[in-house]
């Protein structure tokens, strides 16, 4: 039985010589609330002009997925323990490397959240490596994926209310 079902629309469209692979690699999400992203194969993997460096890439979206997820876990986790959370950035990224003759893979991905809470006092230093290590086993992208994924938390920040 499926429990949920997520969809994504990608369309694309052939601009320029497809025999001769000179044609752009840009191409559009779709998603179900009606938002467009504008994608691309990343300029890494398809040089410039063939690919479009202020669109996102499959590999960027990857680790982004990655990162959103975790955070939504962390600030619902945070909340239920009782600290308001203020704001929370994370500077994620993913490292792609040769895992068989001709076969790429995103092998690991780092996160680097930087939380900022609202309080009167510093809390036990242990919360915040227990809460993303409870973040990280339920999130449902890490589950779902066979690389590492390495959670690097910044010291938090304080603002008093």
């Amino acid at each position: 039985m499926v429990g949920h079902v997520y969809t994504a629309q990608v369309e694309w469209a052939c601009d320029g010589d497809y025999a001769a692979n000179a044609y752009s690699r840009g191409h559009i999400w779709r998603f179900d609330g009606g938002l467009e992203i504008p994608a691309s194969a990343s300029p890494t993997v398809v040089p410039l002009p063939h690919s479009i460096e202020a669109a996102v890439d499959p590999e960027e979206a990857f680790v982004a997925a990655i990162s959103s997820c975790h955070m939504l876990w962390f600030l619902d986790m945070a909340r239920r323990a009782g600290f308001k959370v203020a704001s929370y950035r994370d500077s994620a990224q993913g490292e792609m490397r040769r895992v068989a003759p001709g076969k790429m893979a995103i092998t690991k991905v780092t996160l680097r959240p930087e939380v900022t809470l609202v309080t009167n006092e510093d809390p036990d230093p242990t919360w915040l490596t227990d809460l993303h290590e409870k973040a990280h086993d339920v999130c449902f992208i890490a589950n779902s994926v066979k690389c590492d994924i390495v959670v690097e938390a910044e010291p938090h920040r304080l603002i008093t209310p």
